[in-house]
């Protein structure tokens, strides 16, 4: 069965196709499920794409686990060839720099719902815990976001000193801190806590403030900030 014959979208009655549906009434009426499947455009022989793309979402947690899945993962799923990978991966890439870039052009604050959809694209949906930081200029706009740590983080795991260290090589005057909870549990940890006024304290010696840190999962982005933690 070729590429244009495979079970696709044409199969459908044109009210339930999703691309009729997104044209006539906007990507607002369409599932995940039904978003995924434009992407991929055809199934595989016995699946119809539309249930190829909802078990793509059912095996990865969603679609922030789907496009934050490894390539490795990815291409051990039938169906998903290196012309379906290679799409998802570039719509990921995409909404990332385009949040990024608006985040790059005002101060970061002024858009708190654009920082945790940024920090959630990017960090979400990971599988192991990644400590990252926003290095901000002095009008808290976006410079640079680096990821400095993997791995179980505490305090002994995340060292000041090289978050000093990118803090000066950025120039930056204040930073956002960011860490995952694969758990999916935001609520910030004791020790999340303690790492946060070591890290503060750290950056205070070189002038750097600490505006907020986060704690990121599949679904929110916990603001220590506005818990009165930083």
């Amino acid at each position: 069965m070729n590429e244009i014959t495979k079970p696709g979208l044409l199969g459908l009655p044109a009210e339930s196709r999703p691309r009729e549906k997104l044209l006539a009434r906007g990507p607002e009426a369409l599932s995940d499920a039904e978003l995924l499947a434009l992407l991929l455009r055809t199934g595989i022989q016995g699946k119809h794409v539309l249930l190829l793309a909802q078990e793509l979402l059912d095996t990865f947690g969603g679609v922030g686990g789907l496009l934050h899945a490894a390539p490795a993962a990815l291409a051990r799923i039938k169906g998903l060839g290196p012309a379906k990978r290679a799409e998802l991966m570039a719509v990921m890439a995409l909404a990332r720099r385009a949040l990024q870039h608006g985040l790059r052009e005002q101060p970061l604050f002024n858009s708190p719902v654009a920082v945790r959809e940024y920090l959630q694209l990017q960090m979400g949906g990971r599988a192991h815990e990644v400590f990252a930081v926003l290095f901000l200029d002095s009008q808290n706009r976006l410079i640079a976001l680096e990821e400095l740590f993997r791995g179980t983080l505490n305090q002994t795991s995340v060292y000041p000193r090289e978050v000093v260290l990118r803090a000066l090589h950025h120039h930056a005057a204040a930073v956002v801190l960011a860490h995952n909870h694969p758990s999916g549990e935001a609520r910030p940890s004791r020790a999340d806590e303690t790492l946060t006024q070591t890290l503060k304290a750290a950056l205070a010696l070189v002038d750097v403030r600490v505006l907020d840190h986060f704690v990121v999962t599949r679904t929110e982005a916990c603001s220590m900030a506005e818990m009165g933690l930083v």
